[in-house]
């Protein structure tokens, strides 16, 4: 067989410096076509972002060719820059140095757009990081929970 051919689908989450809720409506909507446009360039997808004030959700494909560390990397390295030159407001903005990535079948890509997408709705009832570890709960990842 002559070429690689390959699905990667993660489920990427990272939240704000110390969880401070920077992402309002404006800045998430911005944020996300960015997201999307950067991720385009660099041969990669996002499939669905959604999120709260203090953390993002991004369902993307990635390429055989990146680690997906090294994706995330250049999301939030880009990111961050972007946030600063085009919010002023939004000097303090950063992003923790930690993330959560999770593979996601073709089978379940739907499943988990919905949730993506409903955010809001989750988190009337469930907080960050009562979600957080449940996702780390569910597919066997060790955590020091300090």
């Amino acid at each position: 067989m002559p070429q690689s051919l390959v699905n990667l689908n993660y489920h990427l989450i990272f939240s704000t410096k110390g969880r401070e809720p920077f992402i309002d409506y404006e800045l998430q909507l911005r944020l996300f076509e960015y997201i999307s446009g950067l991720l385009r360039a660099k041969s990669f997808r996002l499939l669905i972002a959604g999120g709260m004030p203090d953390h993002v959700h991004c369902l993307v494909s990635l390429h055989q060719g990146i680690a997906v560390a090294d994706a995330v990397r250049i999301v939030k390295a880009c990111t961050s820059k972007w946030i600063h030159e085009t919010f002023p407001r939004h000097a303090g903005f950063g992003w923790q140095g930690g993330y959560g990535a999770f593979t996601v079948s073709s089978s379940n890509l739907s499943k988990v757009e919905s949730y993506v997408l409903k955010q809001s709705e989750h988190h009337r009832t469930v907080s960050f990081q009562e979600e957080y570890l449940a996702f780390l709960q569910r597919h066997k990842i060790s955590y020091n929970e300090q």
